[in-house]
Parts: C-alpha cells; sequence; structure tokens
C-alpha cells in the first residue's frame, strides 16, 4: 500500500478506538484533529438546539479552529479520514482540517462512526474544501469497536493501491 495517513476527529473517543485499529490493519500513521477548544458532554448534547455542536452544525459555513495544523499531508498518498456523523454528515472541524491543507492529488477514504446514522450528504459537504483533483472513495460507517478482521476485509475490498 502506498504512504498513508489516518487521520480522525474523535469528540468521545469511539472514532478514536476505530482509527488506531484501522492504522493497525493498514500499517499506517495517525493524526488526530482536534479542536482548538474541545468539547464537552454539554457541547455534545444534540437534544439541546443552542449546543455548540447544535449551533456548529446549523450553520454550514461554520469552520471551527484547529488546536494545531501540524499534519504532514504531504507526506502521504493516502489519507483515510475518519470522524463520527453528527445530523448525517462530518462534524464541521472535518471541512477546517480540509481546508488548512493540500490535498491536491491524493486519495481520501472516508470512514466514520454512528449510531444508526449512514454518510447522508457527507461527500457533497466537503468536496467544497479541497482541490478537484482529490480522489474520494466514500468507505463505510462503523460501529467504535469493529475488529481488526472486519477492517482488514473492507480494506481489501477498496479501490486503492495497495
Amino acid at each position: 500500500m502506498s504512504k498513508t495517513l489516518v487521520a480522525f476527529f474523535s469528540a468521545s473517543g469511539s472514532t478514536r478506538r476505530l482509527a488506531n485499529t484501522l492504522a493497525e490493519v493498514v500499517g499506517a500513521d495517525t493524526y488526530e484533529i482536534k479542536p482548538a477548544t474541545p468539547y464537552t458532554g454539554k457541547d455534545l448534547n444534540w437534544n439541546d438546539s443552542q449546543s455548540r455542536s447544535s449551533v456548529e452544525m446549523a450553520d454550514i459555513t461554520s469552520r471551527p479552529a484547529l488546536a494545531d495544523k501540524s499534519a504532514k499531508v504531504a507526506d502521504y498518498d493516502t489519507i483515510f479520514l475518519g470522524f463520527p456523523i453528527w445530523w448525517y454528515v462530518a462534524p464541521h472541524i472535518i471541512n477546517s482540517f480540509l481546508e488548512s491543507y493540500d490535498f491536491a492529488g491524493k486519495t481520501i477514504v472516508l470512514f466514520a462512526t454512528s449510531g444508526g446514522s449512514g454518510f447522508g450528504q457527507t461527500l457533497n459537504q466537503l468536496e467544497p474544501s479541497c482541490a478537484a483533483s482529490v480522489r474520494w472513495v466514500v468507505g463505510q460507517v462503523f460501529r467504535s469497536r469493529t475488529d481488526k478482521a472486519t477492517l482488514a476485509d473492507w480494506v481489501k475490498s477498496l479501490p486503492i493501491d495497495k
């Protein structure tokens, strides 16, 4: 497989667990996308229309600030990009990440964690944040405790260089 990075955002730890398992499976480096201001449990209360996550997700132009911009994206050919599904799409911090680096010519494989939602309009909302030459692969939504064998089978099925 080409040089691979697993970049991920995890608000509660579920996506982190999955991303670390995936990185083991593909022999990839990892990079955690962190917000400048970490999310609290109150921030993540989707039942409260005034919670931070609800307000951010209601505004399609919202771009939460990143804690750092130290990912060495230029060093990688393939980037697995993971996140939880919020309101049927990727959290807007993923757009912040994509808009902070040059992904031209890269392959980005999306994966997510969710309790029951699919990708929805995720790709449509992420594509404008990258160069047109990005090769997108819409992957799969997983449970956070997906095992290595399942992830290995999934990776083998992807249309990427191996």
